[in-house]
């Protein structure tokens, strides 16, 4: 019997074992005894559910409902950030997975004095990391 829950939320993937989880929530669940797929929207929760239903793990589940969630979501897309923390029952341990981007090595502060900013923009073709969102999401699928 697989007990595994995963959460996004946004820009967040969280993997737990049903056994970790101690506290109740304010919220009881309306569906669920063995797992649950929990995001933002219904339909990237949908996603999970069927990956989860037609085989996949939660690992699986849990990039599809980012996948899903990255196209609906106003505030999330694929240029985001992806932290993940996943057991892995095999081998006993939890793998860290931290998908921030990487700045392009041209990305330095004279450069950027250069073109009069005194900080790099937040968005734009010069913002300071590329998207690292993408990356993760394949990181967590191969590893």
């Amino acid at each position: 019997m697989r007990r595994v829950l995963f959460f996004v939320l946004a820009p967040f993937v969280v993997l737990i074992a049903e056994e970790t989880i101690a506290q109740r929530t304010q919220k009881p669940p309306l569906h669920g005894q063995e797992w649950m797929a929990i995001t933002g929207k219904p339909l990237a929760a949908t996603a999970g559910a069927m990956v989860f239903l037609k085989g996949g793990n939660a690992v699986d589940s849990a990039c599809a409902m980012i996948a899903a969630t990255s196209t609906m979501w106003d505030t999330l897309a694929w240029g985001g950030e992806t932290q993940a923390l996943i057991w892995n029952p095999h081998t006993k341990k939890v793998i860290g997975v931290n998908a921030l981007g990487v700045a392009p090595t041209g990305a330095t502060p004279e450069f950027f004095r250069s073109k009069g900013m005194r900080y790099p923009p937040a968005d734009g073709p010069l913002a300071a990391v590329t998207p690292g969102m993408p990356g993760g999401i394949l990181v967590m699928l191969a590893e």
